[in-house]
């Protein structure tokens, strides 16, 4: 009798533990797919492209420990984010732009690369991109001709990263608009301009740049840079040119292009 008791026990405990790992597998797998699916997290500076970072990063969390403001956390279970990363939330606690960037140099496997922030000088913190600054106009006061400009006195790149143009309000004829401008190649994606935001929630937000920022693609040649122009020697029988006897709709339909 016992040894059925103790069989029976053993069935027990056996189909528990079955039963809870069926279910840790389950929730773990949702932890790792919910991370996988958003684009939007913020990367420390210095950080490489998103799918080398993944790679890259050991999840040591020394960048965490050398940022003095507590910018930086390492994202935890069911936060949304690959577990164990570094990220920041700008409304939160946004960079505050360090010019020695203690984060980057004690990066072990360069998940957070010196060379992106660095110039012939050394470490340059107005190299970073760590995102870029977006403008929500249908709730950003100073587009209702409210005049705010807080954005714009927290941008530590004052003048250059966010600027104001003054514009005309057409429906009034009287009054003009104060308007907060990013300049994405300058903006550096620190945040703060969010965290100043006085809308409750920031009517100026930062993502990353491979999300805010569209690409042109390869189809299309910038004819004012050297180095893109250099793409035409590639085209196969070069570019055709337009006969200067035809006209100008034959040579648009003869098929060439």
């Amino acid at each position: 009798m016992q040894q059925n008791t103790n069989r029976r026990q053993f069935l027990l405990s056996s189909a528990q533990a079955i039963a809870l790992a069926g279910v840790g597998g389950l929730v773990w797998g949702a932890f790792l797919q919910e991370s996988k699916a958003n684009p939007l997290i913020l990367r420390p500076p210095g950080a490489v492209s998103e799918k080398e970072f993944i790679k890259t990063c050991i999840k040591c969390g020394l960048c965490v420990e050398a940022c003095p403001f507590d910018t930086l956390k390492l994202a935890d279970a069911g936060s949304g984010k690959p577990i164990g990363t570094p990220y920041f939330e700008p409304r939160k606690i946004p960079c505050e732009m360090c010019l020695d960037i203690p984060c980057v140099p004690v990066c072990p496997t360069d998940a957070l690369d010196s060379k992106l922030v660095a110039d012939e000088k050394g470490l340059a913190i107005n190299l970073a991109k760590m995102g870029v600054a977006i403008v929500d106009k249908d709730n950003c006061v100073a587009y209702w001709g409210i005049q705010c400009d807080a954005c714009y006195r927290a941008c530590p790149l004052l003048g250059e990263a966010i600027k104001l143009e003054l514009k005309r309000n057409e429906r009034t004829g009287k009054h003009s608009y104060l308007l907060p401008i990013v300049d994405s190649e300058v903006c550096t994606g620190c945040g703060k301009c969010e965290k100043a935001c006085v809308t409750e929630k920031a009517a100026i937000i930062v993502l990353p740049r491979e999300v805010a920022l569209g690409k042109v693609g390869t189809n299309y040649i910038k004819g004012w840079e050297a180095e893109d122009e250099k793409r035409l020697q590639e085209v196969k029988g070069g570019i055709p040119k337009k006969d200067s006897n035809s006209k100008v709709q034959d040579y648009l339909n003869s098929g060439d292009l």
